[in-house]
């Protein structure tokens, strides 16, 4: 393994949309224990720094390949299509119109009732993105339309922390 290595590569998994949680985390776990800086204490300062590079590194990648949002957009730019959310904000119509409505729906929701049928719809929409994004990048290895699905996803995660916040501030 090299610090340079690509994230896949360091967890030994397949680079994958699809990934077992639990096997990511038990990875998680074995990298950071060979890599912790105590077991290098006696080899001095420059070992205990090498291996704190180590740990960041494995955190970084281990945060990165557990979010599927983050794993998805990864797996985009290693296949050569970045997501570029912050300059490329162009949406198909109905996806835009579907963002437009569940914005109205939540200005005018005025109970705990209609928040939690929007919030309802905005999980099935957001369960309907991630299973896009794994038949897009592991079915058909689509990665310029898996991009333009993950700055979707990233719309309706937004979105939806807004809908949990309304949801927080109605309930208090």
């Amino acid at each position: 393994m090299q610090l340079t290595d690509d994230d896949f590569t360091l967890f030994a998994v397949p680079p994958t949309f699809g990934q077992d949680r639990g096997a990511l985390d038990a990875r998680w776990k074995e990298l950071q224990r060979e890599a912790h800086p105590d077991r290098f204490a006696a080899q001095g300062p420059a070992a205990q720094r090498l291996a704190m590079q180590w740990s960041v590194r494995i955190n970084e990648a281990y945060q990165r390949l557990k979010d599927p949002l983050s794993r998805a957009a990864y797996l985009c730019e290693m296949n050569g299509a970045p997501v570029q959310a912050e300059n490329n904000t162009a949406m198909p119509a109905d996806f835009l119109m579907q963002q437009m409505s569940w914005r109205e729906e939540l200005e005018e929701a005025g109970n705990a009732s209609a928040l939690d049928a929007l919030q309802q719809q905005v999980q099935s929409a957001r369960a309907r993105a991630l299973s896009s994004l794994d038949w897009l990048i592991d079915e058909k290895g689509d990665y310029p339309a898996a991009a333009q699905q993950v700055r979707a996803l990233m719309f309706i995660e937004r979105f939806s922390t807004e809908l949990d916040e309304r949801l927080d501030r109605l309930g208090q």
